[in-house]
């Protein structure tokens, strides 16, 4: 994946500007749009990273934005710039899902903070997916007499409990627990568990 990209959306362009050479000085590459709608039209096609938006804009405010988002699918975690009167728009925008508000004026720190923060979710979120995308294949590999065992291992279930249940014996269970430790690559029985968990088994 490519390094993520701050967007900055704000119809004030000396505030976009001010904020582009935030960023680059903080080594976080930056995109700049004047408006919201400039913004949707690429949006679909970006590859992580996230949105930086004033609230209040002419043509779509910011809130506006986040439900477009959010309408289309697209997952990117979305801070808010608000002015001191509009921090019940940044309430309100909070409850449509953007990650933070900054009110303004703002400390330079406090953003990129919120920025960091932000960025770091979403890679652990498109790890965790893709994880949970890789376990679901490994666990659809397995027979049917092999789910049934992890199910027992699962549900914490001693070997001899599984083969009663199963009606195989012991020996057999621990050949079917080898094959599925084998074909999910997992370290451990800890390790299994989450794969399962994950992979929503």
């Amino acid at each position: 994946m490519s390094e993520p990209t701050v967007h900055v959306i704000d119809d004030d362009e000396a505030v976009r500007e001010s904020l582009a050479v935030v960023l680059e000085m903080a080594d976080l590459p930056n995109r700049t749009y004047a408006s919201a709608p400039k913004f949707l039209e690429v949006a679909g096609a970006l590859d992580g990273g996230c949105v930086v938006t004033d609230v209040r804009m002419p043509e779509m405010s910011g809130l506006d934005l986040v439900r477009r988002l959010k309408e289309r699918g697209i997952s990117l975690p979305v801070i808010v710039i608000t002015g001191h009167g509009d921090v019940p728009l940044a309430v309100e925008a909070m409850r449509a899902g953007v990650v933070d508000f900054i009110e303004k004026p703002f400390e330079h720190e406090a953003l990129l903070a919120s920025i960091r923060a932000a960025l770091d979710t979403q890679t652990k979120t498109v790890r965790l997916d893709a994880d949970r995308a890789r376990f679901e294949q490994m666990l659809s590999g397995l027979s049917g007499r092999e789910r049934e065992v992890l199910r027992g291992v699962i549900a914490g279930k001693l070997n001899k409990t599984i083969a009663f249940e199963l009606g195989i014996s012991p020996r057999t269970v621990e050949v079917y627990r080898a094959n599925v430790m084998s074909k999910t690559g997992a370290n451990g029985l800890s390790e299994l568990v989450r794969i399962a968990l994950l992979a929503g088994f």
